[in-house]
């Protein structure tokens, strides 16, 4: 047998080069962990100063963007280059502010004066430690977009096995095309030889000629019978399609009109856990819902400036129809054009514009409903009516709001009389009546024309 050494060599040279790769490598990297736990030991936490940061600082700060306060991105390296503050200054300023107001600090005074004297909140419970963290957090160069590369490597990977799969669907189509070629040629082939064998034995092959009898309408008509169940299948058919159209006029469910700013029910109701009752107060005393006013929205949005999206990243039907962080944020920028909110310096301007919102819940006028009485009075879910608004992008009228729906929602709920003393008497009454532990909003009255109609 004849011996071949570039194969031993090779292994040799590769368990030598694996051998110095480890060597290296663990060494820095401990290296790289021990500089790591010591930078950290001497800054800060950033982690826990990100924290300390949401609860604390990010009602009106923002790192890279004045808000009410002033950016803080780097704010410790500023104050030392630009004003020779140190990290003292900067525990005394978060723990007392007002204290170095009214102290005389230059630049204490300076910063209350810029932004509108308005003070920051003091903040004594928080020790030097936290403070650490915090300006840790401030420090640290913002992390990298993981979304987006995973985001690229997955398309990337996708596309790669969308390609190798749609290379192998072609393989398989050309395949049975080639053998449905095939089979075609074979069945002419066949079909060729008969006849010349047919030939061959004299045989010879005439086409039946079809006897020529009355064309099928003039059958159809001669028969009356079949013209007679013909109309009367037609008239039924036709008043059934009829009905059926007529009785869906003025049924707008699912209508989902485009609003002049996009509304995520999805993010606020569902994500953020906002109170429905929280925009649309009205619900509570009021015959109508109402239309938040554009300044329920800027309680929130004074400081949600841009959307960041979940911690998970937009899902792909939200990228699909094209639901990304900087939509939702033009969506944000709409509102502040409409309510007059310069963003720079933090305060309105007076020029506002009208938001023409699209209605999509609308009852005939001869029709009456009072949300306090269902909301209110008988406690009566959000969802009953509209459906899963937590999870809607585009809200859209989920129920038919018929009459046939209400009136089955008043025959089948029962009426909640647990400490309602208004409810009482009438409840005992009318449960002997009938014969009922508990009454349904019909028993009480719900179906009586006067209820819902002038």
């Amino acid at each position: 047998m004849k011996k071949v050494p570039y194969r031993n060599q090779f292994s040799k040279i590769l368990g030598l080069t694996l051998i110095a790769f480890l060597f290296y490598t663990v060494p820095v990297g401990a290296q790289d962990d021990a500089a790591g736990e010591v930078a950290s030991a001497d800054a800060g936490d950033a982690k826990k100063g990100k924290a300390l940061f949401n609860q604390n600082c990010a009602a009106c700060h923002a790192l890279n963007r004045k808000m009410t306060g002033p950016a803080l991105a780097n704010v410790e390296a500023r104050l030392s280059e630009e004003e020779g503050l140190d990290r003292e200054w900067l525990y005394s300023w978060i723990k007392n502010s007002p204290g170095m107001i009214k102290s005389g600090d230059p630049y204490a005074n300076k910063v209350y004066a810029e932004y509108n004297q308005a003070a920051m909140t003091a903040f004594p419970t928080l020790t030097n430690e936290d403070i650490d963290n915090i300006l840790a957090y401030t420090a640290a160069p913002p992390p990298a977009a993981p979304a987006a590369a995973a985001g690229a490597n997955e398309a990337g990977s996708g596309g790669a096995s969308g390609q190798g799969s749609g290379v192998s669907n072609e393989i398989i189509l050309g395949a049975l095309v080639l053998v449905f070629g095939l089979l075609v040629v074979m069945l002419l082939l066949v079909n060729k030889t008969l006849q010349r064998i047919a030939q061959a034995n004299g045989v010879v092959v005439e086409k039946e000629k079809a006897q020529k009898g009355l064309p099928l309408w003039k059958a159809f008509a001669k028969n009356q019978f079949l013209v007679l169940v013909t109309a009367i299948l037609l008239l039924l058919g036709s008043a059934y399609f009829a009905y059926g159209w007529m009785m869906q006029v003025g049924v707008d469910q699912g209508y989902a009109p485009i609003q002049p700013i996009h509304y995520s029910h999805k993010i606020h109701a569902g994500d953020n856990k906002i109170e429905c009752k929280y925009c649309h107060s009205s619900a509570r005393v009021s015959k109508h819902s109402g239309i938040p006013s554009l300044n329920v929205c800027m309680n929130c949005h004074k400081s949600i400036y841009e959307y960041t999206g979940n911690p998970e990243g937009p899902s792909q039907e939200d990228l699909e129809n094209g639901y990304t962080n900087e939509f939702y944020t033009g969506e944000i920028k709409k509102l502040y054009k409409a309510v007059g909110w310069d963003e720079t310096n933090q305060k309105y301007t007076g020029e506002s514009q009208p938001v023409e919102w699209v209605r999509i819940h609308n009852l005939p006028d001869f029709a009456y409903f009072n949300h306090s009485q269902h909301v209110s009075v008988a406690g009566v879910e959000c969802q009953t009516c509209h459906g899963p608004v937590e999870e809607m992008e585009i809200m859209y009228q989920y129920s038919p709001l018929t009459m046939g729906w209400c009136i089955d929602c008043h025959r089948e709920t029962n009426v909640k009389v647990e400490g309602n003393e208004y409810y009482e008497k009438i409840h005992a009454e009318l449960s002997k009546k009938y014969g009922v532990d508990n009454l349904t909003a019909a028993q009480l009255g719900g179906l009586e024309c006067g209820k819902c109609h002038y």
